[in-house]
């Protein structure tokens, strides 16, 4: 049996799918409107409504919503963006191709979401915004965040490129800060054919400028107000992206289902437990042998929309070799993220050093991603379970 880790969701494992896909490219075809127009303005007010944001606009990345986002705030150098250590490249690239500092904040043990109590140790008088993540689609503690930013007078930029339908409180997650950035990358909860973004507001003169700012800063035919660059949005990958979405919340409904099948069938199997669900960031856990062989990912707060299903390996069990034992039997699995972003070396000019934080680090090292998406079948899951956790008992002690 082979399991893949998310493409075949992205692409279109439907028939009906398939079908769709030719039908957005004749139609884009036939018009030959390619870059902006009424396929994109159809998509962002689709988008608009599904988020219940006041604007919604497509650009030509995940990456490229959150430099615009910095963009937009007016965000430069002499300025600090807090972030999390634990996180996808493209979060702390964006602060500093604006020319601001990145600030490592470390993460929750149990939910990999950013630490609120790092935050207040780290903020300095410099601190002009929060950029946080809703890791793997679990959202991060927004009341808390947007009260200290508002209390501040920061920004919060909510970088939510893993949790399209992700919810806090009622709301969808993006739409709670001053400026929401998503990716449509291939392997998110909504899979463009490439790449693809949007960046969301409530405000009126944020959306202005960066409807602006998607295009060079134009503000009228050859009149630009601000420096910018290229960020528009392909017509096809909107064209296709909108005929995906009225799907989406039975996928979303669909990687739930299987997050839970997994929580469910490797308890089962005696080997695992569902990691603590407490919120803070104390010292970092020293493994025992009575610790088990596999933590499952908890849910600390609802609305997890599982863009990503991460488990955790027991120190003692090599990461490297289950991966590989796992590839031998079919089973694709990915690894997010190995190093830290405060020990990469593109922000060595930082000086960041082991130990300064310490749950990136433990995560960095243990965490597995399985398959999640929503193509895959209760079968498929079983293998999964049945054929790690045969993996983890030839290791016990």
């Amino acid at each position: 049996m082979r399991v893949q880790i998310g493409m075949l969701d992205a692409i279109g494992e439907k028939p009906w799918e398939r079908q769709a896909l030719h039908e957005v490219l004749e139609r884009v075809l036939e018009h030959g409107q390619f870059i902006l127009g009424e396929e994109v303005s159809r998509f962002e007010s689709k988008m608009r409504d599904y988020l219940g944001v006041r604007h919604a606009v497509g650009v030509s990345s995940g990456t490229d919503a959150l430099w615009i986002a910095l963009l937009t705030l007016g965000i430069g150098p002499g300025d600090e963006v807090i972030c999390p250590a634990f996180t996808f490249v493209a979060t702390a690239d964006a602060i500093a191709l604006v020319g601001a500092k990145p600030v490592f904040v470390d993460v929750y043990p149990c939910c990999f979401t950013l630490s609120v109590e790092d935050l207040l140790r780290k903020w300095t008088p410099q601190t002009r915004a929060i950029m946080v993540v809703h890791l793997f689609g679990q959202p991060a503690q927004m009341d808390r965040l947007a009260a200290i930013a508002a209390q501040r007078g920061a920004y919060l930029i909510e970088d939510a490129a893993q949790a399209l339908g992700t919810t806090y409180g009622g709301r969808k997650a993006g739409t709670l800060g001053t400026v929401g950035c998503f990716s449509f990358y291939p392997t998110k909860n909504l899979g463009a054919l490439g790449d693809a973004g949007l960046v969301v507001t409530g405000d009126d003169g944020l959306a202005k400028k960066i409807l602006a700012l998607r295009s060079h800063g134009a503000v009228g035919r050859y009149r630009y107000r601000w420096v910018s660059g290229n960020f528009r949005l392909d017509a096809l990958q909107a064209a296709w992206l909108e005929s995906r979405l009225p799907a989406l919340e039975s996928k979303l409904a669909a990687r739930k289902q299987n997050a839970e099948r997994y929580i469910s069938r490797f308890l089962s199997s005696g080997l695992a437990q569902v990691y603590p669900s407490v919120c803070s960031t104390g010292p970092t856990r020293v493994a025992t042998t009575e610790e088990p062989l596999l933590w499952l990912p908890p849910v600390c707060r609802s609305g997890h929309s599982w863009n990503q299903f991460v488990v955790r390996l027991h120190p003692r069990i090599d990461r490297d070799w289950v991966q590989q034992a796992l590839r031998k039997e079919g089973i694709e699995t990915a690894v997010y993220y190995p190093v830290p972003l405060h020990l990469q070396e593109c922000f060595q000019w930082l000086q960041g050093r082991p130990g300064d934080c310490p749950h990136s680090e433990e995560l960095a090292g243990s965490s597995l991603a399985l398959p999640v998406h929503a193509g895959l079948g209760p079968e498929e899951v079983d293998y999964v379970v049945e054929t790690l956790v045969r993996l983890l008992r030839s290791q016990q002690l």
